[in-house]
């Protein structure tokens, strides 16, 4: 065997590019070979390259096997549809080499098609596009059942080309697109593409395989639906069987709980007691909550269902108290139902009679808020011993929390007054059980309420503002908008800083209103570049930190440009096509940068309020390395 046989060997044996398959030729010629060594070394040439050509195809048909037995594992399996579709494309994109690959489903109920897989796509305009029946390349593949590829999208005159497509498809920057249609039967549910930023030729296998991978999606879906209406008849059968099985002891039940309500309120039972005995009457699980009322509020005293639960409101007086819950029997008898409504019933002269006992403590919490806002040079020893009585934690950092009901269009109407004075003594008296719950304290002020709580392990400011605007909007079937300043440590040792804390709390109030957000709740911190201003402390590196800090730490550690990337797209109205004008870089460059971006700062980052924020936060950390000079 000669020396350039042997050359050819290794270059198979390597899996050398074809190119490298000439430099025998070229040596041999070099080194003055006849005519006849030159026509072998051709032939072994040619040889060498059919086999490399086999190799090269086995190679391929291999992984693509290896794939679609993946594909199908995953749906012998299947438990999360959004999980094997995801898994569907991204195979697709890696064996056909294209740069983006994708999926889309009809949605009879709207009349069009949406994105419901994209892998490769980083322009947002593109993966939220819905196109009407029959638009553009998907249209037609959709009409024809049949699969379509066209190696420059906006110069094809077979489709039906909309102003919406070719804008999204433009700022993606595709240009060759293949689709092939996912079929039930004679139907197509959608369509499975793959697509290309640069012109180039689908083959014949590549569109048989992307065939392969869009009938294991048709079958991941199809799947899907069959195991939801299945999962849905056994539940309906076993709620037919439960009804059948109670209904011969509900009246017994009814009459002995009945017994035991009437001996506990007798005896001096708690709202607890009367949860444990309705439990063990109906076999389920029964708790009081705060928060739980729900739409049992608006049911006029009957318990309704709420989800796999039973929810009868507690309440009096106009005023919700809270709930009881019973879990555990989804299907309940109405003669049960009738008894979750009495206990309900029992509850609130439970806790209507224990409120009574507990206003004197609730005037005198109000009164110990009202010195620290308003006389925060009393004696600290004093303020201490007070807050000791109250059984207050002085010592746990505490958030002011400045909470009122507003109504839209009160001044016009000529009992607002009357209305308004009523709301403040509810919020006022759910406020302070509030806080006696919570071991803090409340005070009416300012035409709503104030409320010092302790914040709890873990807890934030803006958590605890969240929960105490749905605690009282729950109670009093209004929305109540609260307002949450920055913690404050020791209260009782800095009476000073209530005051000041309060006023930042007031002036978050009124942002959220300003903003139409009435009946949440919030702090500074959920405000954005808006808490900048309501803050007292103006706390940028953290705004900065908490927007863009992944993204300014990546760049630090790796040494990318993501930041400048960052600018130049914002500044190029977030199309990616201009964008890598702004920085002469090549577009798939431009588009794997804003996809390490979307993985780093989550997947809304391009709408418009997490949008605006980023931009000030780039503009805030550029004001930062121009002052300090990095």
């Amino acid at each position: 065997m000669s020396h350039e046989h042997v050359s050819y060997l290794e270059l198979l044996a390597r899996g050398a590019a074809t190119e490298a398959y000439d430099r025998p030729v070229l040596l041999a010629r070099a080194s003055g070979a006849g005519p006849e060594a030159l026509a072998e070394l051709e032939e072994a040439k040619q040889l060498a390259l059919r086999v490399r050509a086999e190799l090269e195809g086995r190679r391929r048909r291999e992984a693509e096997l290896s794939a679609l037995f993946a594909t199908a594992h995953d749906l012998a399996g299947l438990r999360d549809l959004d999980a094997v579709l995801r898994a569907i494309v991204q195979r697709a994109r890696s064996l056909l080499g294209t740069e983006v690959a994708y999926l889309s489903l009809n949605d009879p109920a709207a009349g069009d098609t949406y994105m419901r897989v994209t892998e490769g796509s980083v322009s947002a305009r593109f993966q939220q596009v819905r196109l009407g029946m029959g638009e553009g390349l998907g249209g037609l593949v959709a009409q024809t059942a049949r699969p379509y590829v066209t190696d420059d999208y906006f110069e094809d005159p077979r489709f039906q080309h909309t102003r919406t497509i070719d804008a999204a498809v433009r700022d993606e920057g595709l240009v060759a697109i293949l689709g092939v249609p996912l079929s039930l039967g004679s139907q197509v549910i959608g369509v499975l593409f793959a697509a290309d930023r640069r012109a180039r030729v689908f083959e014949r296998e590549q569109v048989a395989l992307l065939g392969s991978f869009a009938a294991h999606a048709a079958v991941a879906i199809d799947t899907a639906n069959l195991l939801a209406e299945t999962r849905s008849a056994l539940a309906e059968l076993e709620r037919a069987n439960g009804i059948i099985r109670e209904h011969s002891g509900v009246i017994e039940r009814a009459s002995e709980v009945h017994d035991r309500l009437s001996e506990l309120v007798l005896h001096g039972g708690g709202v607890h007691d009367v949860a444990e005995a309705v439990s063990e009457v109906l076999g389920g699980t029964v708790e009081f909550s705060e928060e739980g009322a729900g739409a049992a509020r608006r049911a006029g005293g009957h318990a309704v269902r709420e989800g796999e639960d039973w929810v009868a409101a507690v309440s009096a007086g106009g005023e919700t108290l809270g709930a009881l819950v019973l879990r555990g029997q989804p299907d309940l008898d109405p003669v049960d139902q009738r008894t979750l409504e009495r206990a309900a019933l029992v509850t609130s002269l439970l806790l209507l009679a224990r409120r009574s006992a507990g206003e004197a403590e609730q005037r005198v919490r109000g009164e110990l808020l009202d010195d620290l806002l308003d006389a925060p040079d009393r004696d600290r020893r004093l303020l201490r011993e007070r807050a000791a009585r109250l059984r207050t934690d002085s010592e746990a950092p505490h958030v002011v929390l400045a909470a009122r009901i507003d109504r839209a269009g009160g001044g016009a109407d000529p009992d607002a007054a009357g209305r308004e004075g009523a709301d403040r003594q509810r919020l006022w008296s759910a406020a302070t059980h509030l806080a006696a719950t919570r071991h803090g304290l409340a005070s009416a002020r300012d035409g709503g309420t104030v409320l010092l709580l302790p914040l709890g392990p873990g807890e934030s400011a803006a958590e605890l503002a969240r929960q105490t605007a749905r605690s009282l909007g729950g109670t009093l079937r209004e929305p109540v908008t609260v307002g949450a300043s920055a913690p404050v440590r020791a209260p009782l040792d800095r009476p000073d800083q209530v005051a000041v804390a309060y006023e930042e709390a007031r002036r978050c109030l009124d942002a959220l209103v300003l903003l139409h957000r009435a009946g949440q709740g919030a702090a500074a911190e959920d405000l954005g570049f808006l808490g900048l201003l309501l803050a007292d402390g103006r706390d940028i590196d953290g705004f900065v930190d908490r927007t863009i800090g992944q993204v300014v730490a990546y760049d630090r550690r790796r040494g990318t440009d993501l930041v400048r990337t960052l600018d130049a797209y914002f500044a190029s109205g977030m199309s990616p096509a201009r964008t890598k004008d702004e920085l002469h870089v090549h577009v798939n460059t431009v588009a794997q940068r804003l996809e390490r971006v979307g993985r780093l700062l989550g997947p809304d980052w391009q709408s418009p309020s997490r949008a605006l924020e980023i931009q000030l936060a780039l503009r805030l950390h550029a004001l930062a390395d121009a002052v300090t000079g990095k």
